[in-house]
């Protein structure tokens, strides 16, 4: 299989090349690269090699041959050749499965994969969205009551922990049917608890020596009690589901919200699904629906709040909507400004600037052979940023995706640009992920004006590689609009 432009018609076919062939910066015998690597940086150093070596390089992390593809057509067919082509890294499994998180959608591999995901897909359908969503107005509502407070009382909001709150209890209630309500709470114990599980899953695929196997360190002793605390609130959520199932079996036959259809499925003895499947995919949706949603959202917020024009442009547009009581799924579809601005802070500021994969089988990617087990590091933001495809590609510009082509095209927007991924393993949960974006920004933008977004040192927030890229600690500062 190639993957890739086709090449053009010719007499003799062209020569492969080899992945040992191609240029890459200059390492060490044994370590490779490793002590070049500047971890919370790494995205950042791989797209600044890219201009050194092209669209296709090599670099090594350790022992660990990396192929790197930077060119968005053939990343884009990679990941529609996803998963009988291409697959997470066994080390990410491995990995995974030693801080004891249970293998959900987000991790599972072939026919668990397929089982899964037409489970996960069907609680993400728009009918469910809607029956949610006026739920997902009371949390907008609470999030307005904590901004308020802080405006009333001129205190500075910690803008990331008060966006993972919102997040935290947006994907309780849709997923779960659980109101954790977080931003009314003192309690923080599930938040505090998810946040040290991304940023230590990133630090140990990077690791060049596996030191957590023999010995712990305290980050790593505070890393096991957070992952049981998880695991006993989701025991919760799990035990609470089944209690209203068995309490109303009704539910069974039009089950209320995700956890409920993955229960149910399982319960069937011809689905498949393990409670371990189950445990998995309450943890996946906890995670990645914290943590990806709240960095994107705090990046658009820095954003528009460095850009008065386009922040007073998403404003009208919310105003016309009117206020929280007489919002509809219908009415949010009309932002289809302040959905662009989510749509450029994505394209700017995207919280998985690359993934890696591994080839399941051999294949070629352009005119290179990739043999089967390699590794490949997919540098998703790269062609996002260049004069190539978007004009003036460093500025927040949202119009730009007023008018932007779409479609199949390897040129369309959407290939270019692909925040979510692409193809059969496209994510699940982008629909609700961009409602909550537009619900967020309509809250903030409506009720208040923003005085200040800044970090501590008052200059550009810096982009830290924790899993998913965050920016480093920001502030906030409100008034309450006339």
């Amino acid at each position: 299989m190639t993957v890739g432009t086709e090449p053009a018609a010719a007499t003799a076919p062209p020569r492969l090349r080899e992945i040992d062939d191609l240029a890459g910066p200059p390492g060490l015998p044994l370590v490779g690269n490793m002590l070049q690597i500047d971890k919370p940086h790494i995205h950042r150093q791989v797209e600044r090699w890219s201009r050194d070596y092209g669209p296709y390089f090599r670099f090594r992390l350790g022992t660990r041959r990396i192929f790197v593809v930077t060119d968005h057509a053939a990343i884009g067919t990679i990941f529609r050749d996803r998963p009988d082509g291409f697959r997470r890294t066994p080390r990410f499994r491995q990995i995974a499965q030693e801080i004891g998180l249970p293998a959900g959608v987000f991790a599972a591999e072939g026919e668990p994969w397929r089982r899964q995901r037409k489970m996960v897909m069907a609680g993400f359908d728009p009918r469910h969205l809607r029956a949610y969503f006026p739920s997902l107005v009371k949390v907008c509502e609470r999030l307005e009551r904590r901004w308020r407070g802080a405006a009333t009382s001129s205190s500075a909001i910690d803008l990331q922990r008060d966006l993972m709150r919102f997040t935290v209890d947006a994907i309780s209630g849709l997923a779960f049917g659980v109101d954790v309500n977080t931003l009314e709470s003192d309690d923080e114990v599930i938040q505090r608890h998810l946040d040290k599980i991304f940023p230590a899953l990133f630090r140990r695929m990077l690791a060049p020596v596996p030191t957590w196997r023999w010995w712990k360190s305290p980050a790593d002793r505070e890393l096991d009690r957070s992952v049981v605390a998880v695991g006993a609130a989701i025991d919760g959520f799990v035990a609470t589901a089944r209690r209203r199932l068995a309490d109303d079996p009704e539910r069974r036959a039009a089950p209320h919200n995700l956890l409920e259809a993955m229960i149910v499925a399982a319960d069937d003895p011809g689905s498949g699904i393990t409670d371990s499947e189950v445990a998995g995919n309450v943890t996946t949706m906890l995670l990645a629906g914290e943590d990806t949603t709240a960095n994107t959202l705090a990046w658009a917020i820095w954003l528009l709040a460095r850009h008065p024009q386009a922040l007073a442009r998403a404003r009208a547009e919310i105003d016309a909507i009117g206020p929280a009581a007489d919002w509809t799924p219908e009415r949010l579809a009309e932002l289809r400004y302040v959905e662009a601005c989510a749509n450029e802070t994505m394209r700017l500021k995207p919280v998985a600037p690359f993934i890696m994969f591994q080839a399941v089988r051999e294949t070629t990617v352009a005119d290179v052979r990739v043999p089967s087990g390699t590794l490949l590091w997919l540098s998703l933001r790269h062609d996002s940023v260049r004069e190539e495809y978007f004009a003036d590609a460093d500025a927040f510009k949202p119009e730009r995706w007023l008018h932007a082509q779409s479609g199949p095209g390897a040129t369309s927007v959407n290939r270019i640009a692909m925040p979510f991924g692409a193809g059969p393993r496209v994510c699940p949960g982008r629909q609700l992920a961009m409602l909550e974006m537009k619900m967020a920004l309509a809250t903030l933008l409506g009720r208040f004006e923003i005085d200040r977004v800044a970090t501590a040192d008052a200059g550009e927030p810096d982009e830290l590689m924790s899993f998913t890229m965050t920016p480093s600690p920001l502030t906030m500062r409100l008034r309450v609009r006339a």
